[in-house]
């Protein structure tokens, strides 16, 4: 009797310890206050929030210093912001790999055990970034990281596919930028518009709403980069606020699971930990943005509006929607695992239905469920749309204006920045508008402007 006693002591020890060590604050609850610093404008702020947060250690690093990129992004500090997202990418590429000892602790305790490797999504945006980051410094690897763009959304769906065969990822619907930088940076080279009416052609058909597309494919198939004594300028901006993860009860799931729990504690010899806590899932949330677009003047005459390469929110939604089936069967097997090792210790020290022992057990039980916490870990300051206008321009020195927009109309006062020119040579600006006001500096290709 007291091996049995022994036993159910163990188990009991084991949830809690569980217990214990599922029960901490998700990511999206650090997220809301970075985000509210970093839409309020105030980098500084935020980037002590951010170090703050590493400093307490945690398996949200690695999406933390992703926010720090777009802090230093913003601040006019490309450089560093180019090497923090090459640190990060190259963790998320080590983490892609499988760790049993990672799988066994999440079936135990929750998502939040395993070194998140970045959402898909995540994963290719963030080669897009080190290309546009690249872009305000010296350009010299934009092309590169361009192509790993597509590069990386060919292996995240080639590798896809599961034992039967199926595959959710070939419904991903592809990210043009990375394309589109690459076309934009060998054209400027005046050679092999072979390769650059190839990457035009990529960008029409993986964002075929884009209006610019057809425009710049023809241009390429002509061979023409800009008119004589004129230079190109490509205003990239980072349109609206992006999407996030929050935590959601699978309810449909949690009421067949209780359904079966009180089937099977009926006919089996011992009862289950009744299904009380909810299954807890991650669930993609979309920001109700008023900015639509941003609007661009040269010398105060209107030439034009940002138009959308990359529709950041949707690509989010429609990525996790099509892996969603996944995620939750994850979640189910996880609590079915728990219950499972709960009846495990009921048989080894054979417990009654009704002892004080069995009650013991499935308070416990019912504890280590309500322990988990759904994997809300997320690249948070991501933009809900990177936009771009291509114009070309005399050579020379140009004051561009930069207005937000909603449906109605700007939204605010004009942005200026100065912008030098080179004939036959691009120029490139980066602007981050969540919302009426801008985040940070304008950059240019050639320095960091303060608005």
């Amino acid at each position: 009797m007291s091996c049995r006693r022994n036993a159910a002591a163990r188990g009991l020890c084991l949830c809690g310890w569980l217990t214990l060590a599922c029960g901490c604050a998700t990511h999206v609850d650090h997220l809301r206050k970075l985000r509210d610093e970093f839409y309020a404008g105030d980098l500084d702020r935020a980037a002590a929030t951010i170090d703050g947060q590493l400093q307490r250690g945690g398996s949200d690093a690695d999406v933390l210093r992703l926010e720090r990129s777009m802090v230093e992004l913003c601040s006019g500090r490309p450089q560093q912001a180019e090497r923090t997202l090459r640190e990060v990418r190259d963790q998320f590429d080590y983490f892609e790999q499988k760790s049993l000892g990672e799988s066994v602790l999440a079936m135990a305790a929750d998502d939040n055990r395993i070194a998140y490797a970045g959402e898909d999504y995540e994963k290719v945006l963030l080669r897009a970034f080190l290309a546009m980051a690249n872009l305000m410094g010296d350009g010299g690897d934009a092309a590169a990281y361009g192509l790993q763009v597509t590069d990386k959304q060919n292996q995240i769906i080639q590798a896809g596919f599961d034992e039967n065969g199926e595959n959710p990822k070939l419904s991903y619907k592809r990210v043009a930028l990375g394309a589109y930088i690459h076309g934009a940076m060998i054209e400027a080279t005046h050679a092999n518009y072979d390769d650059v009416t190839r990457s035009w052609a990529k960008v029409v058909s993986w964002e075929p709403e884009f209006g610019p597309g057809q425009a710049d494919l023809q241009r390429a198939q002509a061979g023409a980069h800009s008119a004589p004594g004129h230079g190109v300028l490509y205003v990239f901006t980072l349109v609206g606020r992006g999407p996030y993860k929050r935590e959601a009860a699978e309810v449909p799931s949690s009421a067949a699971l209780l359904i079966a729990d009180r089937i099977l504690s009926h006919t089996a010899e011992h009862t289950l930990p009744p299904t009380i806590a909810p299954v807890k899932v991650p669930q993609v949330v979309l920001s109700d943005n008023r900015i639509r677009t941003v609007e661009v003047s040269v010398g105060g005459t209107p030439c034009g509006a940002t138009q959308t390469i990359t529709d950041v929110g949707q690509l989010a939604a429609q990525q996790y929607a099509a892996v969603y089936p996944r995620v939750l069967a994850r979640a189910v097997v996880r609590r079915v695992v728990k219950k499972g090792a709960v009846y495990a210790v009921k048989e080894a020290v054979d417990t009654e239905k009704g002892s004080p022992l069995n009650f013991a057990l499935d308070v416990a039980g019912v504890a280590w469920e309500a322990s988990e916490a759904a994997d809300t870990r997320c690249w948070g300051l991501l933009p809900d749309k990177i936009q771009v206008l291509r114009l070309e321009l005399p050579a020379g020195e140009h004051t561009i204006g930069l207005r937000p927009a909603g449906v109605t109309g700007p939204l605010g006062g004009e942005h200026p920045a100065t912008v030098r020119i080179d004939d036959g040579r691009n120029t490139y600006m980066l602007a981050c508008f969540p919302d009426d006001k801008p985040v940070g500096t304008v950059l240019t290709s050639q320095c960091a402007a303060g608005w």
